[in-house]
Parts: C-alpha cells; structure tokens; sequence
C-alpha cells in the first residue's frame, strides 16, 4: 500500500471543463469544478482554463476547500520555435507555480502536435529527424536546469498525436537527458492507447518519474478510432478515456511499482470526456474509491 504521507491524491479539471474543446463542459464554473473536486475526497488539482490567473485569489479559493496546485500542463515547442521563446514563457508559468506551492511542472513538445487537429491520430502522427531530436532534449536538459534552480522539478508527459508518443520515443528522450535535471510524467492511458506496454515503461523509469495520470481506456473506442482514422479530439468526444476502475487496464501494478520506488509526490486522476455523458462529481467518486481500494490512498 502506498504511504499517504509521502503520495498524494489529485484529479485533473479537464473532466469538468476540456481546454482542447472549450464547449465540453462549457457550463461547468470554475468553483463548481474545484467544490466537486474536494467533495469527492481528492487534495490536488492541475491548472484549468476556467481557473483564476491571480496567485492569491486562486489559493483562496483553493484553501477553502482544502486543495493546493501539483502541476499545470506546459507546452514546448523546442524543435519549431528558437528555444528563448520557450524559456521565456516557461519561466513566467513555474514562476506561478512556484507561487501555488507545486513541485513539479509537466511539460508537453507540441511542436509538430496534431493532438488538438483533426488528422487522424493512428495515421498522421509526426516522426522527428536527428536534427529535432537534438532541438528537443538539449532544450529539454536547458529548462530542467531553469527550473531546478528555481526549486521546480521538470517531467515530460509523453502524449498522443505528439512527437513522443511511443516508448522508443520515450527511451531516445530519456537516454538523452540529464537525470538530475529532467524526469518522466507518467501516463498509463496514453501508452496503452498507442498499444505500449506501459508497466515495462513504467518499470523502467520508475526511479524518474516525478509526476503520474491515472489514465484508463475503453479498447473498443480505440479500435473506432482506428478503423476510422479519427482525430485525438474525436476519440475523447467518444470516450476514449475514463477514471481509474471504469476501464480496461488494472492499477494495482502501477501502485506496486511506485510503492517498491519509493515515489513521492501526487497520483493525479486525468480522463477527458464529455461531461454531459460521464458526469464528472459522479466519475470522480467512482475513482477515488477505486484507488482506495487497490492502493489504500
């Protein structure tokens, strides 16, 4: 079982309102969202659009239900734009990180991203060259180093329909950055969508994660978005994602894993889906009590 002090329990804003698809959840407020996080039994959150971009005015109301911020998705564009435009808006987001008191920032190359378009997500996913390869993990070992000096630790969230999707992708990018200044944001529902073995990643690097999704699939949404060459954003509107114990995919080896490593740090629920057919409050329940069950979190 996993140690309550040193593993914490977040879920993600993205299952009230989606950031891809403003109209999903498009009548879910902001305080309504974090109520309904906190009345579920969760301590952590992520950053949402809805969320206020005042430092004191979102702790407040964070406090109040007794939330804090643990990680607000970044996104790096390293192989298509000059690195200091990256450097220079990620200082400005761990800056307010470091503000709501997170630890970790996760970040996503979006750089040849077709996540957010309408290309098909089986077929249409981008392949780097070396030569982006090297943009990547040098600008990626550059922030980690940004941010470690400003007391934040740097993970990748490897994500589908992006330039790392794959575990060979993965295993080039870690191969190729500095562990003391860059580790891995787990996700167990993006490798398994791209048919990973995602224990053996996990397994792997398990002494580098630093942040963790909990992330379940339904195969038979996959298997249509496949057959049909549909987009990322089509698969989530069909429900390609759900909460921990709604899927396909068995937790307690990734529970196990963490606990023989020692993590430390937040296990974060992260399902997508319309708020309209999978009602968030209700999910969210229905995943707490999940991972009570199989990680005594």
């Amino acid at each position: 079982m996993l140690d309550k002090n040193k593993v914490k329990l977040g879920i993600a804003p993205i299952a009230w309102t989606n950031d891809d698809m403003p109209d999903l959840g498009a009548e879910n407020t902001f305080q309504q969202c974090v109520s309904e996080m906190a009345l579920a039994g969760f301590t952590g959150c992520e950053v949402g659009n809805k969320y206020p971009k005042d430092a004191v005015e979102l702790k407040k109301a964070l406090d109040l239900r007794g939330m804090q911020i643990c990680n607000a998705w970044f996104s790096t564009f390293l192989t298509t734009k000059p690195y200091e435009e990256t450097e220079r808006d990620f200082i400005r987001h761990i800056t307010f990180l470091k503000e709501m008191g997170a630890k970790v920032v996760g970040v996503s190359e979006q750089g040849h991203s077709i996540q957010g378009t309408d290309k098909s997500i089986f077929r249409d996913k981008y392949v780097m060259n070396d030569e982006e390869w090297d943009l990547l993990c040098t600008g990626l070992n550059k922030l980690g180093k940004v941010a470690k000096d400003m007391g934040i630790a740097l993970c990748f969230h490897h994500h589908m329909g992006t330039v790392v999707q794959t575990a060979a992708e993965i295993d080039r990018m870690m191969e190729n950055t500095d562990p003391e200044l860059f580790g891995l944001l787990f996700d167990s529902g993006h490798l398994a969508y791209c048919g990973e073995d995602y224990m053996a990643v996990l397994k792997k690097y398990a002494n580098r994660v630093r942040h963790v999704h909990l992330k379940d699939i339904r195969p038979e949404v996959i298997e249509k978005v496949k057959a049909e060459n549909l987009s990322f954003l089509d698969g989530v509107r069909l429900g390609t994602f759900t909460v921990p114990g709604d899927g396909a995919l068995d937790f307690k080896p990734i529970f196990d894993v963490l606990e023989e490593v020692g993590y430390e740090g937040y296990v974060l629920v992260e399902a997508e889906q319309d708020p309209a057919k999978a009602n968030p409050l209700e999910y969210a329940i229905k995943a707490r009590k999940y991972i009570n069950e199989v990680s005594g979190l």
